[in-house]
């Protein structure tokens, strides 16, 4: 079995996952937070290998929200590095259509917020352009 080239990019995918508030009808965002980073993020994870990447994106959702959802539009690519080692992560917008959330190892706290406060307590700035990427699609519907 040969391993990995380095220069290989890690692939993975996610969503900006999103609701109307239960309460006043107004856009929600769900960030979710990771303990082994302490970083607050959209949910996203690696591909498993052949899996397509918008099945990925879902499955992480469901995994990381216990929500399931609706994908919309193809949002920005993000493109990174970590540990010396390329990253992509394709995301979509995708509407939260039900589920209940239950803390994992990889999840143990989401957030419901709305866009302003969304992007103040996202941890990085490549997820905040995100924000403004779903924004817009969903102004321009």
């Amino acid at each position: 079995m040969t391993s990995p080239n380095n220069a290989d990019p890690v692939l993975a995918a996610g969503c900006v996952l999103w609701r109307r508030s239960p309460a006043d009808g107004g856009l929600e965002l769900c960030l979710v937070h990771r303990p082994r980073y302490d970083d607050w993020s959209f949910p996203k994870g690696k591909l498993k290998r052949g899996e397509e990447p918008l099945a990925g994106a879902l499955r992480e959702v469901e995994e990381e929200t216990g929500h399931r959802c609706a994908p919309g539009a193809r949002l920005p690519t993000a493109h990174y590095t970590v540990q010396g080692r390329p990253k992509r992560v394709d995301y979509w917008a995708a509407e939260a259509t039900g589920g209940r959330f239950e803390p994992n190892d990889e999840v143990d706290r989401v957030r419901w917020l709305p866009p302003t406060e969304a992007r103040d307590r996202l941890t990085q700035p490549r997820d905040q352009r995100l924000v403004d990427a779903l924004l817009d699609v969903l102004n321009s519907a």
